[in-house]
């Protein structure tokens, strides 16, 4: 059954063909969730939050975008509430805790060196921790775009931003990251 089928299943009342988009998008909508929120218990509210939306409002869904972009647009907006009320997430966790983002394309290479892992892991923690101090409207545009690979447009529709703006806030997030990655490396 193709994804439109199963949406308009769901918007004639069919909890399976729900219940079947939900296991869809569970796990993008966490990765998501996590990469914006920054907390594991603040990710699984927002996908939470995200999925009683969706339920609530499939039947408004028009079908002018696809299902994933309007889940992102859910799913930054509670991200982004949650971040206004004040709720600020330790630094607990990481953003490739391999727990929390389970993919199983990914297979351990044994020809990469355990010093190139270790490398590795060193900079996804440093790069981590710099993306960790973007403001979330930054953190999340600059996700949007280079971590999920979306569009400017997409993004804009998303975040209900204009393309310029998109454009600006990527441009300052990415130039925060390169200063403070520069910072880094400059005392090594």
């Amino acid at each position: 059954m193709t994804e439109e089928e199963l949406i308009q299943k769901a918007q004639d009342g069919d909890k399976k063909a729900l219940a079947e988009l939900v296991k869809k998008y569970e796990q993008t909508v966490y990765n998501f969730s996590f990469k914006v929120c920054r907390n594991r218990e603040f990710a699984e509210n927002a996908m939470q939050e995200t999925f009683m939306s969706m339920v609530k409002s499939i039947g408004q869904f028009s079908g002018k975008s696809k299902l994933s972009t309007w889940l992102y647009t859910v799913v930054s907006n509670h991200c982004l509430m949650q971040a206004r009320s004040g709720k600020k997430a330790r630094i607990t966790d990481s953003i490739d805790d391999d727990e929390k983002f389970i993919d199983e394309k990914e297979i351990s290479d044994w020809k990469v060196s355990p010093e190139k892992v270790t490398e590795n892991n060193e900079l996804k923690k440093i790069l981590d921790e710099a993306i960790q101090k973007l403001a979330p409207e930054y953190r999340v545009v600059f996700l949007l775009r280079d971590a999920e690979g979306l569009s400017t447009e997409e993004t804009g529709k998303i975040l209900n931003l204009s393309v310029p703006a998109v454009k600006s806030r990527l441009h300052r997030a990415r130039s925060f990251l390169r200063n403070e990655l520069n910072e880094r490396f400059k005392d090594e």
